[in-house]
């Protein structure tokens, strides 16, 4: 089995609606993201023979989901009051909503499911809350 890995990241803010303390409060995080594939077969075509999958390719997608979420409130459905979304708006912030609780490990899910969709064989995504916490996820 051959294995490659692509790294990004992106800035942004969340809360946990619900949770029982400080990440309640509104707050950020340089998220880390960390893709992994996998194949038993290298490619025999002529651009990209003898390579699982051209890093150029596995970057670029993953760097396009880390762009869409890039310095926004990222917030789940449902979690704050249309006066709050409103008021927002109108400040002109960034925000994303998402159908889950914003964490680490959803994320995690939350990746790699969009690589995979973007056709590419996800073994695992690793998310980093912090430099020394993250989550994964694999099938």
């Amino acid at each position: 089995m051959y294995y490659i890995k692509s790294e990004n990241h992106f800035d942004a803010a969340h809360f946990l609606k619900g949770y029982e303390g400080k990440c309640h409060n509104l707050h950020g995080h340089r998220w880390r993201v960390v893709v992994e594939v996998a194949g038993q077969e290298l490619s025999t075509d002529k651009q990209t023979r003898d390579m699982l999958f051209d890093f150029g390719d596995l970057k670029s997608a993953l760097k396009e989901m880390c762009d869409n979420l890039d310095h926004s409130l990222i917030y789940e459905e449902g979690s704050l009051k249309d006066a709050t979304i409103a008021a927002l708006s109108d400040e002109d912030f960034r925000m994303v909503a998402v159908p889950f609780r914003p964490t680490a490990e959803r994320f995690s899910q939350y990746f790699f499911e969009g690589m995979k969709a973007k056709g590419f064989p996800v073994h695992r995504v690793d998310v980093y809350e912090t430099p020394t916490n993250y989550a994964s996820y694999e099938e």
